[in-house]
């Protein structure tokens, strides 16, 4: 079994075989044949299995950037159909304890096109990554339309609720993607088809936050991350994460942080030096 690890790809994983405890993010949660999930760049797992059991896992690996927004467009399919529509949610309470199980057809449908990428991937025959890249979309709709069909069997109480969850955890997923770019509400209500207005009290109710004010939460992590791991310039940090204007991220960030970029950089860099001493 793997140590206790994250990484910076998109990992989807179909449980082919055998059952397991799945160690995510500090949690224990049980795993058997026919689960699928995701696990999101920077999510910390592994797996836990009890003595005599087995567990056969097929992993697709890609980095969110494999399969390109033109192409989405091109084939009819909105770009806010991301990977994260896919159960499981993005909620950790949630994710496992409602996950996606397949049986019967279903589950031999994901299987065969699992097996048909990875012929791709192993024989390298011309053309082999746009086919990839297509089975990969479709595998993706496929599960988004079993996961549909599967939580429409619930009460239509429970699928509202449900709804306007999937709705909120495929705009934080979106967000999570494209923290980089320009994101406004306008562009997050065209694409995911809701009036601006409406999407911004639906996502406030469900997280205590306005759209934005999650966005700059995510563009807040990502900046501090990249103050210790990298050299870059404030300036370019700024850039990096998606603000356009310097003054606004370094205001910004003293807020919401308590300190300066500059000032946050020296203090986690001396603190990281004296745990090293000490």
């Amino acid at each position: 079994m793997p140590p206790v690890h994250s990484h910076d790809f998109v990992e989807l994983v179909y449980i082919a075989d055998g059952e397991a405890k799945h160690s995510f993010e500090g949690e224990l949660y049980d795993i058997s044949a026919g689960d699928v999930y995701i696990i999101n760049p920077g999510e910390v797992h592994t797996y836990v299995i009890q003595p005599g059991n087995k567990l056969e896992i097929i992993n697709c690996l890609f980095m969110p950037s494999f399969i390109d927004e033109s192409l989405l467009k091109e084939l009819g399919i909105s770009d806010s159909m991301d990977y994260f529509y896919v159960h499981p949610f993005l909620d950790n309470n949630e994710r496992f304890h409602h996950g996606l199980n397949l049986r019967g057809q279903d589950a031999a449908d994901v299987l065969a096109l699992l097996n048909r990428m990875a012929e791709e991937y192993k024989g390298l025959r011309k053309g082999y990554s746009t086919l990839i890249r297509l089975q990969l979309i479709q595998l993706l709709v496929q599960l988004s339309r079993i996961y549909e069909e599967q939580i429409h069997y619930k009460e239509p109480t429970f699928v509202r609720h449900q709804e306007r969850r999937i709705l909120v955890q495929r705009i934080c997923g979106y967000l999570e993607r494209h923290y980089h770019q320009k994101l406004t509400l306008a562009i997050l209500s065209d694409l995911f088809n809701i009036s601006s207005r409406h999407l911004n009290r639906i996502f406030k109710e469900e997280t205590g936050k306005t759209v934005i004010e999650a966005l700059h939460v995510i563009r807040i992590e990502r900046a501090k991350h990249l103050l210790i791991d990298s050299d870059d310039k404030v300036i370019s940090i700024a850039m990096e994460v998606g603000y356009d204007d310097p003054a606004f991220f370094t205001r910004l960030f003293s807020r919401k942080v308590g300190v300066s970029p500059g000032k946050y950089r020296g203090e986690s860099i001396n603190n990281i030096v004296e745990s090293l001493v000490n």
